[in-house]
């Protein structure tokens, strides 16, 4: 477990969409995000690892806590860049990484991100962007679960890494072409 930023002023969102690893490694560069931590949320298993995680018994997601400045950075332009980098039709499942862990899950954290996450599911459906219909959960926040040190900042410790070459690296290209406008700066 591991507790929130509370700096004043910045606000927190919680998201799932496969692997950790590619979340965060986009989120690390939108501009007016703060910090962005892997970890597991949704489950009702105490303190799981990510051991506990890949059984899919324990009913996590691995979730980004991103803590970002609003504003700077709106909750609806995370989910914008959310529903850019990964599938939200594909039922716990991301690629080839499958299982429950695996979701999309939007977990709010006020009633406002809430409202914001169904109003923005609710657009993308009318406009049939996906063949298949938008399974992205939409969840109260709970316990949030550190995961493992070697976890964090993963792609950017381990870019030559098979699976961050073939699978993080795409998404974070995806993310830079479609929003290069809105990169932190260098």
């Amino acid at each position: 477990m591991s507790n929130a930023d509370t700096t004043p002023g910045l606000e927190q969102a919680t998201l799932a969409g496969g692997c950790f690893w590619c979340l965060e490694a986009v989120f690390d560069q939108l501009n007016g995000v703060h910090n962005v931590e892997s970890g597991y949320m949704g489950g009702q298993t105490a303190d799981p690892s990510y051991d506990d995680i890949c059984g899919g018994d324990t009913g996590h997601a691995e979730v980004v806590r991103i803590t970002f400045d609003p504003k700077v950075v709106s909750f609806r332009e995370l989910l914008e860049v959310f529903f850019v980098i990964h599938d939200p039709t594909t039922l716990n499942a991301q690629g080839n990484d499958f299982g429950t862990q695996y979701r999309s899950g939007i977990f709010y954290h006020s009633a406002a991100q809430q409202a914001q996450a169904m109003e923005v599911i609710a657009n993308l459906a009318k406009k049939k962007l996906w063949r298949d219909p938008i399974v992205t959960e939409v969840t109260a926040a709970s316990t949030f679960y550190m995961a493992e040190d070697y976890h964090q900042e993963y792609f950017e410790r381990n870019p030559g890494q098979p699976y961050c070459s073939y699978v993080v690296e795409p998404k974070v290209a995806k993310f830079r072409k479609h929003f290069m406008e809105k990169l932190k700066s260098a």
